[in-house]
């Protein structure tokens, strides 16, 4: 058995290997990469969801996000957030730093079970989304009586 040493192996051509992986790893995974919102909130817009008596409740930071530019949708286990962010400055305007994203979004989340669509409550104040996500009917516990015999 045999072994090649490839250029890049090379203790001349070695730097310029790494420095091309830092830039294509930069320009994936570093801030304003292709990646990075996944990487760094999991996805947007960042969502809390947790449980409270018989509901659910989230909340989504949506700053610069009007109510009318919003759709929210529940079927099954599945609730989706989709949307727009417009940028609110002129499209001319030359910029010197852009981190936050415009444009239209979705974002799709399993809950853990399912909820009442018909009763589902939405307030969008200060840029958060509240949500209130009331059990369904066959997802609340149900006392089972025992037959004697």
């Amino acid at each position: 058995m045999s072994y090649v040493l490839r250029d890049w192996f090379r203790p001349q051509s070695f730097g310029q290997a790494r420095r091309e992986m830092d830039r294509v790893f930069g320009e994936v995974f570093g801030p304003g990469g292709a990646a990075w919102d996944r990487l760094a909130v999991g996805g947007y817009p960042s969502l809390n969801v947790w449980e409270e008596g018989d509901a659910l409740h989230a909340e989504a930071e949506l700053a610069g996000v009007r109510g009318e530019d919003l759709d929210i949708s529940v079927v099954g286990k599945q609730l989706t957030i989709r949307g727009r962010r417009t940028a609110g400055v002129a499209e001319q305007a030359t910029y010197h730093r852009r981190e936050r994203a415009v444009g239209e979004f979705a974002r799709t989340v399993t809950l853990p079970y399912e909820v009442d669509a018909e009763k589902v409550e939405a307030s969008l104040v200060d840029g958060v989304l509240k949500l209130v996500l009331p059990k369904a009917e066959a997802a609340k516990p149900r006392k089972i009586n025992v037959n004697r015999t």
